[in-house]
C-alpha cells in the first residue's frame, strides 16, 4: 500500500510540476535521491520520508505563480494533508508526513524523517551544478544579474544554515566554498 501512496504523490508532484513549473526536475530528482539515501542511511521509516519528500513542494508553482512563495510550506502541507486523506493508513503516518512537509525550511526537528528530508531539500542549492542552473532560471525569467545573484547567494545561505547532519555538511561543505567564489567572484 505505501509503494502505491509513494507512486501517486510522485505522480501528483510531476504534474504539479509540469503546471507550474516548479521546483525544477533536477531539484526535485536531486532531493528524492538524497532523502532516500539518507533514510537507509539512518535507518528510519523509508516510506515516510519518500513520500515526504515529494510533497514537500507539491505547492511551490502554484505559491510562486500567486506571489505566494512564502506561503508555498503551508500550502504544501495542506495540499498534502488533503492528499493523504483519500487513503487509509494510520493518523501516526499522516502526522509523520506533515512533519516532513512543514519542516522543510525549518532547524529543529523532533522526528529524524523531518530532518531528513530538510537536509535532503538543502541539496537543491548547495549542489554546485544545482545552484547553477537555479541561477540561470532566474535569468531566463528576466530578472537582472546582480537581482538573480543576490537571490541565489539567500538561497544558498538559507539552505546552509538549517543543514542539520553531519555527513551532508561533510558532502557540501566544497559544494558551499566553490558558491561562495563564484558570488564573490562575480561581484567583484
Amino acid at each position: 500500500m505505501m509503494e502505491d501512496i509513494i507512486k501517486k504523490a510522485e505522480e501528483y508532484a510531476l504534474s504539479e510540476i509540469e503546471k507550474y513549473g516548479l521546483p525544477s526536475i533536477l531539484n526535485f530528482n536531486t532531493s528524492n535521491k538524497k532523502a532516500e539515501e539518507l533514510a537507509k542511511k539512518f535507518d528510519v521509516d523509508e516510506n515516510i520520508v519518500k513520500i515526504g519528500i515529494r510533497l514537500i513542494d507539491i505547492k511551490l508553482g502554484e505559491a510562486a505563480k500567486q506571489g505566494k512563495i512564502n506561503e508555498h510550506v503551508k500550502m504544501s502541507t495542506d495540499a498534502a494533508e488533503k492528499f493523504l486523506s483519500q487513503f487509509n493508513i494510520p493518523q501516526e503516518t499522516k502526522i509523520k508526513i506533515f512533519k516532513c512537509v512543514a519542516g522543510h525550511h525549518s532547524t529543529f526537528w523532533d522526528l529524524k524523517e523531518a530532518e531528513i528530508c530538510a537536509n535532503a531539500d538543502c541539496y537543491r542549492f548547495l549542489l554546485v551544478k544545482n545552484w547553477l542552473v537555479f541561477l540561470h532560471s532566474l535569468g531566463e525569467r528576466g530578472d537582472e544579474f546582480e537581482k538573480s545573484l543576490k537571490y541565489a547567494k539567500e538561497k544558498a545561505e538559507e539552505k546552509w544554515n538549517i543543514l542539520s547532519l553531519e555527513i551532508c555538511k561533510k558532502e557540501l561543505t566544497s559544494h558551499y566554498k566553490i558558491i561562495r567564489e563564484i558570488i564573490n567572484k562575480a561581484k567583484s
